[in-house]
């Protein structure tokens, strides 16, 4: 079982979708890319540390399946999105039209309010809408509307966004199209050189276990000469150690992103996690989650608030219990039993170190809350 190669703690931990648990070797993985060439040297590390991070986007390659070079660090999803925001002119034009959804994590629409032009205008898809349903996308993406920020997965709501179909949508109507994999990444499977969308942004410390701090962004070949980042530093110039104040010159892959000096203990944790994912594969992980969350549906499925279709479920359940909700949460704490809610319900999210049995003890803590409510 994949669980003996994460740390565990005792009782069962089901809150992959906020915070994976971290891989049992990465204390040593740190140790020997991060602290030995200072242990080791009396030189200055940036040579060994740099090809750590050059690890991160490898991996990242690997698991989405696009070049290494079309990937850049960030610090974090906002972070990214702003620069990836204010680096495009069409995105910078007084009579910018964005479309998003008011699903959305909030940080996302906290962040396009404020980096792209006062004058822009941000349409809001009704918390009310199918946002699996392509029809209902169809209604709000017009041609008028210059970028489409998707979710691939919505947190609050367990909805899986039909990407593709949203993508090829942005394509005739000729608007940018800009992917979140905070809440997928490491869970539903997405080959980026397949669905061929202008810009991704994701995280590596749900699913992908890597810890906060470890964020990126990927730029479509096609749109990355278009960019011009604002927020620069020396890690974005071509030569970083050329050290010539007057002279600056993008670096020619997404790495012109990347700013100032940046960490390097983050993306050293979540490069080993990542590799982890991408060897094993997110498939064999999607199917191991799907199997989890039918035993769920199955025993508890009149409380399934979610979409269950596979093709519409993220990899989180959410549960509602209306007024014994609470009564269950204790119970589910008192078992030792790892969950959040949140308003539609609570989040349970299998993870490939959760086991069958771990999930049917979670089943019974809760048929023995409501029972003894009843």
């Amino acid at each position: 079982m994949n669980q003996h190669d994460f740390c565990m703690a005792e009782g069962c931990y089901l809150l992959s979708h906020s915070v994976g648990r971290p891989l049992k070797n990465s204390q040593q993985h740190l140790a020997a890319h991060y602290f030995s060439p200072w242990e080791s040297s009396n030189k200055e590390p940036w040579q060994q540390w740099l090809p750590a991070v050059e690890q991160f986007n490898t991996a990242l390659g690997q698991l989405f399946n696009a070049p290494s070079e079309q990937f850049c660090p960030q610090v974090n999803l906002s972070s990214g999105l702003t620069k990836l925001l204010m680096s495009h002119p069409r995105l910078q034009q007084k009579n910018c039209k964005v479309l998003m959804t008011q699903s959305d994590f909030p940080s996302m629409g906290f962040a396009m309010q404020k980096a792209l032009p006062k004058c822009a205008q941000i349409t809001f898809i009704p918390e009310y809408e199918n946002l699996t349903d392509i029809t209902v996308w169809q209604r709000y993406l017009t041609d008028n509307i210059d970028l489409v920020f998707i979710s691939h997965v919505y947190s609050n709501t367990g909805v899986q966004a039909p990407v593709h179909d949203i993508v090829a949508l942005s394509k005739k109507t000729n608007s940018l199209s800009i992917i979140d994999v905070a809440q997928s990444a490491g869970v539903i499977p997405l080959d980026l050189t397949a669905l061929n969308a202008d810009f991704m942004i994701g995280s590596s410390v749900k699913w992908l276990c890597g810890g906060p701090g470890a964020a990126y962004l990927w730029v479509n070949p096609q749109q990355i000469a278009v960019c011009e980042p604002k927020d620069v530093g020396w890690f974005s110039h071509q030569n970083p150690f050329e050290f010539d104040i007057n002279h600056f010159i993008y670096n020619k892959g997404a790495l012109k992103f990347w700013g100032g000096t940046p960490s390097v203990v983050p993306y050293i944790i979540a490069a080993n996690s990542i590799a982890y994912f991408a060897a094993l594969g997110i498939d064999k992980v999607r199917s191991h989650n799907l199997a989890m969350l039918a035993l769920i549906q199955q025993q508890l499925g009149k409380y399934v608030v979610s979409p269950t279709l596979q093709h519409q479920c993220s990899g989180t359940a959410i549960l509602n219990f209306n007024m014994q909700q609470q009564h269950v949460l204790n119970e589910l704490n008192s078992a030792g039993i790892s969950v959040d809610a949140r308003k539609l319900g609570i989040r349970v999210s299998p993870h490939i170190y959760n086991s069958a049995d771990a999930i049917h003890k979670f089943i019974a803590v809760i048929k023995k809350a409501i029972k003894v409510v009843d």
